[in-house]
């Protein structure tokens, strides 16, 4: 990548993190539970959003640099799977195994759907 792409995956990146820290603390903050509700959102709308850039790239309407920058860039740091561990871990360790399997499972099979989704869609 040259100079003006590493700039806009830099840019990207701050903008994908602090995303992730808004959506997070504005869905968390609606809902009257203890359970991970926000990091939840942002990484299953993080996997839709990937999902429709790479349909894009695949369908020739979206460069391979542009991937790169919103995919990497801000989808990568949107979306946290170091958090959504961390999180689960807390839910099993604080006695509420069942929370904790939907937070793990739950993430990861509406995450492959939210992606399949994106991608049908980005390929349209």
């Amino acid at each position: 990548m040259n100079a003006p792409a590493w700039a806009g995956f830099v840019v990207a990146c701050s903008l994908g993190a602090v995303t992730r820290y808004l959506v997070d603390g504005w869905v968390q903050g609606r809902v009257a539970q203890s359970f991970p509700w926000g990091i939840w959102v942002v990484n299953v709308s993080g996997s839709f959003l990937l999902g429709i850039l790479t349909g894009l790239t695949q369908h020739s309407h979206l460069g391979g640099v542009s991937l790169t920058i919103a995919g990497s860039g801000f989808c990568g740091a949107y979306t946290t799977f170091s958090t959504l561990a961390l999180q689960t871990v807390d839910l099993a360790q604080d006695g509420r195994p069942s929370q904790a399997a939907l937070n793990a499972f739950g993430s990861l099979v509406a995450g492959m759907a939210a992606a399949a989704g994106g991608l049908w869609l980005g390929s349209l």
